[in-house]
């Protein structure tokens, strides 16, 4: 074969090949519900007259856009793709064919052609898209009903082509109050439990073996009144975030909410009619009627509470409410007219129930400190000492007057202490709990300080001081 021959043939296939269209070096990854574009262009020189461009699913030879007649056809795209392909009608002009995908699915994924023709010539190239970076969440498309002490699912799917070990964190709140309440996190490839609300510990779980399926449903146990409301299962993963919501309603009332009211009724029942039994046998000064009457409503009442922490599961109030009802015939005893008892006793109760109620106080104002600033958990932790130093002396009074064995003037100092902290320890406890609790601003402070002055300078100090403790002027000065 000569050299003309060999130049003849070449020149034909290079005419039958036509040219060469430009794609991406590699597949293309975006995020879901973005857009993403498919390159496509020629470097040499083309008329724009007579120059198709279409561009088609290789699967299923779907055509998403066509350029025709110098224009685009989007009445030919496929209705899956209409509004949502777009050429850069400009650039064609400049020889450049990409092409625009808005609002990317997980359906999009798959290789596209790009076919250009024009006259006798035509080119093409394929575009992959890969791997859609899709982070879809659903929950339950109706509200939740339970019933008290049951255990309901709250449900929360993932759909993503990251694998759920990969997720940065996935957690439930509840979400319907001033504050979001944090329920339970998956964080690391592991559950944390301890990270969840006191309301929710041991109460809450993940279905382990549902998650590598990318199901973050919980279940929820022993459900109670307070569990009513709106939860948010929000999940990320690298720059992706998602969320769904599920609605508990209508709690029903279990058995046990049903003997709470029936105690409650009942002990107001016994108060009234002991009462009236009282009134009407006046003239008999019956002594097991009014021992009924103070002890029998607080017994009702103790053991309502008690229920009412095993539904609720609330153990400051539980425990507060359970220590009050347990010594109040007590004190009702101590102020009734002609009771003989003794004061020591009183103090000891008081005692009782203090240690009671602020160590409950104490635990839940240190958690809710945590989140404070540094200097609120020292004040916390001020007033608290602040307050156990009158509540002591009131124990060491006590004791002094049980066991009896100090000289009268200790006595005297002891008991005269332990009268200012009886009458100024409200004051302090009122002024703690609303600090520990967040609730008190300065000038709340300096109101509430202002019953504890009150108290201080209603006593004659001269007197006290001087005559009955015998101190120096110095220190009645």
């Amino acid at each position: 074969m000569n050299l003309s021959n060999c130049v003849f043939i070449s020149v034909l296939l290079m005419i039958a090949d036509g040219f060469t269209l430009r794609g991406p070096s590699g597949p293309l990854v975006a995020p879901l519900g973005s857009s993403v574009v498919l390159p496509c262009s020629v470097d040499q020189l083309l008329s724009v007259e007579g120059l198709e461009v279409e561009w088609r699913r290789t699967d299923s030879d779907t055509l998403v856009h066509l350029f025709q007649d110098g224009e685009s056809r989007a009445e030919s795209q496929h209705h899956n793709y209409q509004d949502r392909a777009h050429f850069f009608t400009e650039e064609i002009q400049r020889r450049n064919f990409s092409l625009r995908l808005d609002n990317l699915t997980a359906e999009d994924e798959g290789h596209y052609k790009c076919n250009a023709y024009i006259q006798q010539e035509s080119g093409e190239t394929v575009v992959e898209i890969k791997d859609v970076e899709r982070l879809l969440v659903s929950g339950s498309s109706h509200s939740i009903s339970a019933s008290v002490g049951e255990d309901v699912t709250l449900s929360c799917s993932v759909d993503s082509h990251i694998t759920p070990e990969d997720f940065e964190e996935v957690s439930w709140k509840k979400t319907d109050e001033d504050e979001n309440i944090l329920v339970l996190v998956f964080q690391n490839n592991e559950t944390l439990s301890d990270s969840s609300d006191e309301r929710y510990r041991d109460r809450v779980e993940f279905f382990t073996a549902e998650i590598p399926k990318g199901n973050f449903s919980l279940r929820l146990k022993s459900v109670r009144t307070e569990d009513k409301g709106v939860y948010m299962c929000k999940v990320f993963a690298g720059d992706l975030s998602a969320n769904t919501t599920v609605i508990v309603e209508q709690m029903g009332f279990s058995v046990l909410h049903i003997m709470v009211l029936i105690l409650c009724i009942a002990a107001s029942g016994s108060a009234l009619l002991l009462c009236c039994l009282i009134y009407c046998r006046s003239q008999n000064d019956d002594f097991l009627l009014q021992m009924s009457l103070v002890i029998c409503p607080n017994i009702f009442l103790f053991i309502a509470f008690v229920l009412w922490g095993v539904t609720e599961g609330s153990l400051n109030e539980t425990v507060a409410c359970c220590t009050l009802y347990f010594l109040r015939p007590h004190m009702l005893l101590s102020g009734a007219p002609g009771f003989t008892g003794n004061a020591a006793l009183l103090m000891l109760e008081y005692f009782l129930f203090s240690t009671v109620i602020y160590s409950v106080l104490f635990k839940n104002a240190w958690e809710k400190s945590l989140n404070f600033a540094e200097f609120d958990r020292i004040m916390i932790i001020v007033l608290f000492v602040i307050v156990l130093l009158p509540w002591l002396f009131i124990v060491i009074a006590a004791l002094a007057v049980i066991f009896g064995k100090l000289s009268e003037r200790i006595c005297v100092i002891i008991g005269f202490l332990a009268e200012l902290s009886f009458d100024i320890l409200p004051s302090l406890q009122f002024i703690l709990v609303f600090y520990a609790f967040g609730s008190a601003s300065g000038g709340f402070f300096i109101v509430a300080v202002l019953p504890v002055l009150t108290t201080v300078t209603r006593y004659n100090w001269d007197n006290t001081c001087g005559k009955e403790m015998g101190c120096s002027p110095l220190v009645r000065r």
